[in-house]
């Protein structure tokens, strides 16, 4: 290999790298770490149980002497119904947060300060969040709505255009860049589709992605143990250029794309999104490598999202794998409580038109028609995909299901996490593998 294209080699490796780091990684580390839960050690409560939160604020792993520290708590996401001070003399104090009478989610913030710096903690407990029910209505329309908008994506021609990408494939593996066409003429799909090489069919993997602007590496680890991957992009534009391409198109086409005609049920930017989800499951299906039935979707935030509306819109797919689905419940801020990811009737006027809309594309209203089973983990300190979003839609599942709960987790996971979900999708996918 050349001098030059050695450097893009490696380039595009550390920015694939950094990239994934940035949406997986843990908080940093500091000096000085305020520790923060709830005195149950599940962090779990009864709707009108009193909630304690143990605080602890240290240095080199010992408890920092005199201390001050100013605290709320109160409502995830919602203003705080306690506010106040305290000096932590040996380091340590136990604040009583109070409840809540209905099911819902009690967070406790904390800001130490030391040296004229500022640390932070928060820990949030849960009250019955078994019985959060959502706010978002269900249309009585929403099944004949997007059952016409596939039947008018089945009359799309797919016109699939495959790329090699040769420095991507393994021994084991080919890996292509496709570029197949969306619901409309013209509108294109492209991801990052990974076929092992061997002669034989294939269960197959969607993996749908979170929210942002971004290139897509694919999942060529998951295909050598003879998984087809396809890992999409949603916004029509190739998944292999350069970073700064992605970061200029997020900062200006395409910032704020969640909120793009959202007084419109028919143009609302997700509606390309949602269908082609479904686009890229009949590209799998015309791969002469796929077995024809097994199929898995998995992502995390605005992917996890994907996952519960695609297992809802397509009956092909037969399990799911979610972490902290965005989009849940969006319309728990107009009832007085934390409503999910984009939270835009937490930021934007509230028309009766957006209202409306939301109401077809709330991962709510796909949950309550999810009928295969389904692995889901988060955490309860997500402050981007609040929990009381969360359950509001895993609540309404009917199906199998399985919540891999890690309390004191945000908007990121351990690695146990996705160890875990990784091993069952590949049960259910390839149960043979490695035996």
């Amino acid at each position: 290999m050349k001098t030059k294209e050695f450097g893009r080699f490696a380039l595009f490796f550390l920015i694939v790298f950094l990239i994934e780091v940035s949406l997986n990684a843990q908080p940093s580390e500091k000096l000085v770490k305020v520790a923060v839960a709830p005195d149950h050690a599940d962090w779990i409560y009864s709707k009108g149980e009193n909630v304690k939160f143990k605080v602890t604020v240290t240095k080199n792993c010992e408890p920092l002497q005199n201390v001050k520290i100013r605290y709320e708590v109160g409502p995830e996401m919602i203003g705080p119904t306690i506010k106040d001070t305290a000096l932590l003399k040996d380091g340590s104090i136990i604040i009583a947060g109070g409840t809540l009478k209905e099911a819902g989610f009690l967070r406790c913030k904390v800001v130490a300060e030391y040296e004229g710096n500022k640390y932070e903690g928060l820990a949030t407990a849960a009250l019955n969040p078994e019985l959060i029910k959502p706010t978002v209505e269900y249309p009585e329309d929403f099944i004949p709505f997007w059952d016409k908008a596939k039947r008018d994506l089945a009359t799309v021609p797919l016109d699939v255009k495959l790329t090699l990408l040769p420095d991507r494939c393994t021994e084991l593996t080919n890996v292509y860049q496709a570029n197949i066409q969306n619901y409309k003429i013209g509108m294109r799909l492209y991801g990052i589709v990974s076929i092992p090489k061997k002669t034989g069919k294939y269960p197959a993997l969607l993996r749908v992605p979170g929210a942002g602007v971004r290139s897509y590496y694919g999942d060529v680890t998951t295909a050598d143990l003879g998984v087809i991957t396809f890992e999409i992009g949603i916004h029509g534009i190739p998944v292999t250029m350069d970073a700064g391409i992605y970061n200029d198109l997020g900062k200006t086409t395409l910032d704020g794309y969640p909120f793009f005609n959202i007084d419109d049920r028919d143009k609302y930017y997700y509606k390309r999104v949602y269908l082609g989800c479904v686009r890229a499951i009949d590209f799998i299906f015309s791969l002469p490598e796929f077995d024809g039935s097994t199929l898995a979707v998995s992502g995390g935030s605005q992917g996890g999202a994907l996952s519960i509306v695609t297992a809802g819109l397509d009956n092909r797919v037969k399990f799911l794998s979610a972490f902290y689905p965005a989009l849940c419940d969006l319309t728990g801020y107009l009832f007085g409580r934390a409503g999910g990811w984009p939270h835009m009737f937490r930021d934007i006027k509230a028309g009766k038109e957006k209202i409306e809309t939301a109401k077809y594309y709330d991962v709510v209203n796909f949950a309550k028609n999810v009928k295969i089973p389904g692995f889901y983990s988060w955490g309860f300190n997500d402050v981007v995909c609040p929990p009381t979003s969360t359950f509001s839609a895993y609540n309404c599942i009917n199906a199998p299901k399985e919540l891999l709960l890690m309390q004191e987790t945000g908007h990121w996971t351990y690695p146990e996490q996705n160890e875990k979900s990784k091993q069952w999708l590949l049960k259910k996918l390839a149960p043979n593998v490695g035996k």
